[in-house]
C-alpha cells in the first residue's frame, strides 16, 4: 500500500496502531456503535451525523456480507444472513440493516480465525429474532 501511494505512514507505526486499536481500544460497545452507523447508511443515531457517506457504508456493507468472516463468510450468510465483520481479536462487529448493530468478543478462534462463542451467539440471535436479510 505504501508503494502505490496509498498510506503515507511508516508501515511499523500504523501496525502498531491498528493492533492496539483492534485488540485492545475496541470494546463490544465500540463495536456495536460502528455497526448501528452502517445499518443506518452512514449515520450515527446518536449523533444525527453524518459519519459514511451513504454509498460507502453500503459498498462495505456488501463487503462484510462476502469476506466478513474470512472464508466463513459464505457459511456466515447462509447460516446468520447479516453483514458482519471478525477480527483476530476475537471481536466481531455486525449490523442488521436499518435497525441496530451488534459488538461480541469472544477471543477463542476458530481453524479460520473467528471467535467461536461470537459466531455460536449471532447464529442462535439470528434464528430467535428471524435477522437474516436473506
Amino acid at each position: 500500500m505504501k508503494q502505490h501511494g496509498v498510506i503515507d505512514e511508516e508501515v511499523e507505526n500504523l501496525m502498531d496502531l491498528y493492533t492496539k486499536i483492534c485488540a485492545i481500544e475496541v470494546d463490544c460497545l465500540d463495536l456495536a456503535r460502528i455497526g448501528i452507523v452502517f445499518a443506518m447508511n452512514g449515520i450515527d443515531p446518536v449523533t444525527k451525523r453524518r459519519m459514511i457517506p451513504d454509498d460507502v457504508a453500503r459498498i462495505c456493507k456488501t463487503f462484510m456480507v462476502t469476506c466478513g468472516m474470512y472464508n466463513s463468510s459464505g457459511e456466515f450468510a447462509i447460516r446468520v444472513g447479516i453483514p458482519a465483520k471478525s477480527g483476530v481479536s476475537g471481536g466481531i462487529m455486525g449490523s442488521i440493516p436499518h435497525s441496530y448493530g451488534l459488538g461480541i468478543y469472544g477471543p477463542a478462534l476458530d481453524e479460520k480465525g473467528n471467535s467461536v462463542a461470537g459466531l455460536k451467539l449471532l447464529e442462535m440471535l439470528s434464528a430467535k429474532y428471524s435477522l437474516s436479510m436473506f
